[in-house]
Parts: C-alpha cells; structure tokens; sequence
C-alpha cells in the first residue's frame, strides 16, 4: 500500500514538472516572438528622442545610455517649444498626413463594399466564364497579385499620364482599391462560405428580397470579417510606397514617400526619419487596439488565413 501511494505520488509529481516545463517552454517562446515583433518600434520611438551621436552609437536604453531629446521631434515642428510657433515643415507633414488618411480609408472602404460584393456572389451563385466556373475566378482574382508592382511602372506611368490621373487624389484611390481588391474577395469569400444558406433562404420565405436578405442577414453576421478585411486594406494602402513616389510629386504625396525622403547630401537623417515613423505608426496602432475584439472575431471565424 505504501509503495503504491509512492508510485502514485512519484507519476504525479512527474505530471507536474512536464506541464510546467512545457509552459515555461511556451510562455518563453511568446515571450521571445513578442520581443522580436515589437524591438522595431521600440528602436523606432527611442530613435526619435536621439542625437546624431546617440544614433551611430547605438545606444538603446533611455536616460542609461543616452538623455532623451527632442531633436526628431523639433525637426517637424512637433516638439513642445516648437507646436506653437509656425512650421513650413509640420504644414507638410500634416497636409501629406491627410492625403495618407484620405487615400487609404476611401480605397479600403470601395474595397470592402466592392470585393465584399463579389465575395458574396462566388459564395452563393455558380458562374460560368468560357472555361472558368467559380474556383477558377476566384483564383483569377488572387493571381493578380502574382506580378511584382514594378513590372506595372511604366503601363501605369503612360495610362495615367494619358488620363490625367499624375499626382491625384483619384488616381491613388483607383490605383489602391484595384491592389487590394483580390485579397478582400478571397478573405470575404471565405466568411460567407461560412454563413448557412438556410438563413438567407428563411429570410426569403418571410418576404425579403436577395439583397434584402444580404443586407439584413448576411452582412450582420459577416461583420468581423469585413471589419478585418478592412484593417488589412487599410495597412497595406496606408504604407504603400512604390506608386505613391512613382505617380506623385507635390499635391498628392504621402506619407510613406516623406519618410523616405529624409535623406539628403549629409547623410539620412534618422531621428526626423524615426519621428515621422512613429506618427505614421500611431493610427495603425490606436485602430488595432479599438477594433481588436472584431480582428479576433473575423480571425475566429475563418476570415483571415
């Protein structure tokens, strides 16, 4: 009896020792994946506060290896001595700001509407184009995204030279909802898959139309899906660069475009690098944070893979 109590014992102090070994394990992988996502933004912001001297040293720790300043701050008016007196250069960077939210937000909101439309009719109808049914569009759609941007430069550069479109609010829009297009249809295409016909089909037998039953039904219940179809659009067109510096030059700049442009024949000045940086950061990070149980919901559901 003795010995049996001892052998019980012994197997559940072994359970124990295993299960927290194996949480230590996994806690510290976390643990070490979250410093690896996050050291970029923490060498970002701390780069803001540095002097030229600070930066070439590498220092990394505030007020240990370096005095905080505000000279990546100062360079964009932004600094507390600076914020109320009159900047050429915060007038830039707020007017290229507004450019950044207006293009981005309106051709992730056309993005949504749209590929959550044609989402919805793979989802629910059979099409037939020539030889293609509904995987092979599907898969056209996504294919899009195969060429490299640069491949596009200069059939861009010729058409919207051609239409007027160089250095326009409009011709980024149409150029961004196009981009990101393909992956709002298939993250889309994905969530209502999931949704049971039954529903819409009860709702038709009460009276409601086909839209009726999408918008009323449907769309309900998709909503975490659009809402992280609509962040993932809103990042990529957010820090999209390439096009921004290709087909603009004054009215319609970005931001992404001024944070490269910190250099000059001195060298790159990497605090007002970093400082622009974080405030184009900023937005992602407080629309991540607000819509975060939604993220979780479309991620749960299946809408993003």
């Amino acid at each position: 009896m003795t010995t049996q109590i001892f052998r019980d014992s012994s197997t559940d102090l072994a359970h124990r020792a295993q299960w927290w070994t194996s949480r230590a394990l996994i806690y510290g992988l976390l643990a070490l994946w979250a410093f690896l996502s996050l050291f970029p933004i923490y060498w970002t912001v701390t780069t803001s506060f540095k002097m030229a001297p600070d930066v070439m040293k590498g220092s990394l720790v505030p007020w240990w290896d370096f005095m905080p300043k505000w000279l990546g701050w100062k360079t964009l008016g932004l600094s507390p001595d600076t914020i109320g007196q009159d900047s050429t250069v915060r007038d830039e960077f707020l007017r290229r700001f507004l450019n950044s939210v207006i293009i981005s937000l309106t051709s992730s909101v056309l993005a949504v509407a749209l590929g959550s439309l044609a989402a919805y009719g793979l989802s629910r109808f059979s099409y037939k184009f020539l030889w293609m049914k509904n995987a092979d569009i599907s898969f056209f759609f996504i294919s899009q995204l195969i060429l490299p941007p640069v491949v596009l430069a200069l059939p861009m550069l010729v058409l919207y030279k051609e239409l007027d479109l160089l250095d326009s609010r409009v011709g980024l829009i149409a150029l961004y909802t196009l981009s990101v297009l393909p992956i709002v249809i298939w993250i889309m295409r994905d969530q209502f898959a999931g949704i049971p016909t039954e529903l819409e089909e009860a709702a038709m037998v009460d009276g409601q139309s086909v839209w009726g039953a999408y918008l009323t039904i449907v769309l309900p219940i998709a909503l975490p899906g659009m809402v992280a179809a609509m962040i993932l659009s809103l990042v990529l067109t957010w820090n999209e660069y390439f096009f921004a510096a290709l087909l603009t030059s004054t009215y319609a700049n970005t931001l992404p475009v001024m944070v490269a442009s910190q250099t000059g024949s001195q060298g790159v000045s990497w605090w007002s690098m970093a400082a622009l940086s974080c405030a184009a950061i900023a937005p992602l990070v407080i629309i991540g944070v607000l819509l975060e149980r939604f993220i979780i919901k479309g991620m749960a559901a299946g809408a993003v893979k």
